[in-house]
């Protein structure tokens, strides 16, 4: 999808189209979620701390981001391409590799159906989507990548060192910055200067990873599509505006994270067995606990209380917390997994209770209803 949170909140925002927009908190500490192309045209780049994006772009509209909806309108997409095949690979909540071999009797030709995906998603979703379509995964991102915004583009298995030799060296997976830098010094530049240079050459300043981009640059990639990828972990965090040592506020904000975390799990029908804590003190210092479940949760008051139990195991802070963060970890498809009662009940009475939460917020919006020790949260939001 193109910049996926700010379309899905432009639908209810259209007077806000053809604007510079940013979906992310305001405070200095957080990053950008998503910008539009006219942000971007600024500089500004998703994950940029938002200091440095509003400095960039002052003119941007800020609008906090509702990841409850993202992953509503995810699933939506999704069932768009399973409608097309079988054979999807989500990679994120917006975006997928399709294989449409067994389709195209049905469907049409690649390019058919890649415009059929564009015009589906933007009449029954309001959004728009970039298609790349090639003879394999790794070129089709190229290609999805270079025709964005809202375009399509097919490259043919004829064409496809003579296109991919065409681009520069950043547009291989795995070549980021630094390493762009270490071919660069070496007057490598461009995918054609990577396919030139002797794979013994490559590991020597890239190790292991020196053949695997050689490979690429040749466009090869062997790897199917592959339909069943289930997602290793589910969590949120959050960067405090001001570092803290305040017991309180640290597990209020657990509550949060883990209000979040397990209305994630609940949407994608899953359970899991191992919470983790994650936090980052104020000079950038991290640690991690984990505590594994007997029975695997999908509970934000349970997940919640490990969390605390997690960080009460900690101690005394030596120094204030600048991130707090909850993990959900060892997942598992609900439906195959059989719920026991605990044996009090009290486990049963939270998840019934918060699956009610969640037939609210679906109908009326995910602020309805709150934990009574967020509310005041949520009424300083309101003053701001």
């Amino acid at each position: 999808m193109d910049a996926f949170f700010v379309s899905v909140e432009l639908r209810s925002r259209p007077d806000l189209r053809g604007k510079p927009v940013i979906v992310g908190f305001p405070a200095e500490r957080s990053v950008v979620l998503s910008a539009s192309y006219e942000a971007r045209a600024t500089g500004v780049k998703s994950a940029m701390p938002m200091a440095i994006a509003m400095r960039m772009c002052p003119a941007a509209i800020i609008i906090e981001p509702r990841h409850k909806l993202y992953y509503q309108v995810s699933g939506q997409i999704m069932n768009i391409f399973s409608s097309i095949t079988d054979l999807v690979e989500p990679l994120s909540v917006d975006e997928a590799f399709l294989d449409v071999k067994g389709a195209i009797r049905r469907l049409g030709s690649p390019l058919d159906i890649g415009h059929m995906i564009r015009a589906r998603v933007q009449s029954e979703l309001g959004i728009t989507a970039s298609v790349g379509i090639a003879g394999t995964k790794f070129v089709a991102k190229i290609a999805s990548t270079r025709c964005k915004p809202d375009g399509i583009l097919q490259i043919d298995a004829e064409d496809t060192l003579s296109y991919l030799h065409s681009l520069p060296v950043n547009a291989l997976w795995g070549v980021g910055g630094r390493t762009g830098e270490v071919l660069a010094r070496l007057g490598i530049r461009t995918v054609a200067d990577v396919a030139a240079t002797p794979v013994a050459s490559l590991k020597k300043v890239l190790g292991a990873a020196g053949e695997h981009v050689h490979r690429l640059s040749l466009g090869i990639d062997p790897r199917p599509v592959t339909p069943t990828r289930l997602e290793k972990s589910i969590g949120a965090e959050e960067t405090f505006s001001t570092d803290t040592t305040d017991p309180a506020l640290l597990n209020r904000e657990l509550l949060r994270l883990s209000h979040r975390t397990a209305t994630r799990l609940r949407s994608s029908d899953m359970l899991a067995r191992t919470i983790a804590l994650k936090l980052r003190y104020a000079d950038f210092s991290t640690v991690t606990r984990s505590r594994t479940l007997h029975t695997p949760v999908d509970s934000a008051q349970l997940i919640y209380e490990v969390a605390v139990g997690l960080l009460e195991s900690l101690g005394p802070r030596a120094q204030s917390v600048r991130l707090v963060g909850v993990r959900a970890e060892q997942l598992e498809p609900a439906a195959r997994t059989s719920m026991q009662l605990s044996l009090d009940g009290r486990d049963d009475n939270w998840r019934a209770a918060e699956q009610a939460l969640d037939r609210v917020a679906e109908r009326f919006g995910s602020k309805t209803l709150l934990p009574a020790a967020l509310l005041e949260r949520a009424r300083q939001a309101e003053d701001q």
